[in-house]
């Protein structure tokens, strides 16, 4: 039962006592009269807590409470925590309920939530929790709220902790959901099902499951495409349409749990003036990068770089600790409150709602020593972290350039090293949120807003580049001549931005989005929305 449900049943109990009591009854002095009404039934109807009226948002409390009450509780052991799973038996009135307090405390715009939908309308918690967002509008068409997503908790865990994910091993960048529709491979995982099936960055997608991917409307095709590009579980096979170069390349791709690698190309360029600049590319702020980007910038220190690009085009964010590291190995003492001191500067503040209690948490520093997150090949915790003690550094960007990533940005600027900002407009999310399992889901909910040491944190509309450059399709990541790298190390050169070559006839020349499992959005609509 619901608290709500239980002061119902109170009440019923109260007043049956006091018409017994106030009735007379068959003894004492009253003279046995009739009670006044009708005595509650001896077997009241039951009733459905699902369809009970919503609690009142004064009186939900703390949502931990209502966590891990669950209408379906999962039985065994959890394999990430080694620990049987917390499920309790309860209702999906519960789950909704968890969902709702959870909101109501935490959500940064919790005062800007809808009331005009009541949870006995709802069968699924997922559903609900979408409802649990601001309506408001940066501008006409864009929503303050993009970041609203869930995760299957198990996948999830696979993801964070061990960076995989179930899927064929491709990101695709999106003109839109909407036909006519033009969707490009831009990074295909080494050794996953499409790097096997020999899929390409650059390839277009046209046909899913023998449907014409570009132009279909009708529900039964859209729903094959979703089927073909979403697969619900591994072994699912499909086949894909691709065009490159105008022709037509037909490939089977297997769902598989797929390990991607976030740090990938370390390698070191010469330019002009006897500068040796350092590049990798960083895909994602997940527990495995920890390992992977010490290694990488140890080698770049170990090569006497005294420039780097890092180019996080598509890292659409993650640990928000990660990023402090990382941001510590490019500025070094920069970062660090005086040389030598372990203290560093303001990384970041978490600014939350007004009902949230401020504590020291609230504050991220520079992280000079590695967290030590549990991750195969694990970094021991406390390991002092290497730096390249840079007092500028390039990024590369695009719409997929996203929340840590873009935190490494602000953070930087706000300890006065110099981050120039090659690509295009970065995705413009200045807020973070803490994973909340419940019931074999994780939900996101925006909690905080981030600025840096300077109090600066208002990019909702993200960085804008310093050279403007669209992604560059027709070469691979790490290439030197591919046009946001080639820019990059021609700006260390000259300081100026060159123009970008014509001849990059695959470059997107129109705002894109990365395609992303959790981005609900970005799935194939037979309509528009």
């Amino acid at each position: 039962m619901t608290t709500s449900l239980r002061l119902i049943c109170a009440a019923v109990v109260a007043a049956s006592a006091l018409a017994a009591c106030g009735g007379g009854g068959g003894g004492g002095g009253g003279g046995g009269g009739p009670i006044a009404g009708n005595p509650p039934p001896s077997n009241p109807a039951p009733t459905d807590p699902n369809k009970a009226p919503d609690p009142d948002l004064a009186t939900l409390g703390d949502p931990f409470a209502y966590q891990n009450r669950c209408e379906t509780p999962r039985t065994g052991i959890d394999p990430y925590t080694g620990q049987a799973y917390p499920d309790k038996q309860g209702t999906l009135r519960d789950e909704l309920t968890f969902l709702r307090a959870w909101s109501n405390t935490y959500y940064l715009w919790y005062n800007e939530i809808p009331t005009d939908f009541k949870m006995a309308d709802f069968t699924d918690p997922v559903a609900y929790f979408d409802k649990l967002k601001t309506p408001v509008e940066l501008a006409p068409g864009v929503p303050k709220d993009r970041f609203h997503f869930t995760y299957d908790s198990a996948e999830w865990d696979k993801l964070s902790t061990e960076g995989i994910e179930m899927g064929y091993g491709v990101t695709w960048s999106s003109s839109g959901p909407t036909a006519p529709r033009t969707w490009y491979a831009t990074t295909v995982e080494p050794g996953s099902p499409a790097a096997q099936q020999g899929l390409r960055r650059g390839d277009r997608l046209t046909v899913v499951d023998g449907v014409d991917f570009v132009n279909a409307t009708d529900e039964a095709s859209v729903a094959k495409i979703n089927a073909g590009l979403f697969p619900s579980k591994i072994g699912e096979q499909h086949s894909f349409t691709v065009t490159r170069a105008g022709i037509a390349v037909p490939v089977t791709l297997t769902a598989q749990d797929v390990k991607a690698t976030p740090v990938k190309n370390t390698q070191t360029f010469d330019i002009a003036g006897g500068r040796r600049v350092g590049y990798l590319t960083f895909d994602n702020h997940t527990a495995v990068a920890e390992r992977q980007l010490i290694d990488a910038f140890s080698d770049l220190k170990s090569k006497n770089v005294n420039d780097l690009v890092i180019d996080m085009r598509y890292n659409g964010g993650g640990l928000l600790y990660m990023a402090a590291e990382l941001a510590y190995m490019v500025a070094g003492e920069r970062a660090m409150v005086a040389p030598g001191n372990p203290t560093g500067k303001v990384f970041e503040r978490l600014q939350y709602n007004n009902k949230v209690i401020p504590d020291a948490r609230d504050t991220v520093y520079f992280k000079r020593t590695a967290e030590g997150f549990a991750a195969p090949n694990q970094i021991t915790p406390g390991t002092v972290l290497p730096t390249l003690n840079l007092p500028r550094v390039t990024i590369l960007t695009t719409e997929g350039t996203c929340s840590a990533s873009e935190a490494v940005i602000n953070a930087l600027r706000g300890v006065d090293v110099q981050v120039d900002i090659v690509g295009s407009q970065t995705c413009g999310k200045p807020y973070g949120f803490t994973p909340v399992p419940n019931c074999g889901t994780t939900y996101f909910s925006i909690e905080f807003k981030g600025v840096n040491a300077k109090g600066v944190g208002d990019y909702a509309q993200g960085f804008a580049p310093t050279c403007a450059v669209a992604d560059d399709l027709t070469r691979e990541l790490g290439d030197r001549n591919e046009a946001l790298l080639a820019t990059a190390l021609k700006h260390r050169e000259t300081g100026t931005c060159p123009t970008q070559p014509s001849a990059v006839a695959m470059s997107l020349a129109q705002p894109r989005t990365l395609v992303r499992k959790h981005v609900s959005e970005l799935k194939i609509y037979s309509r528009p929305r």
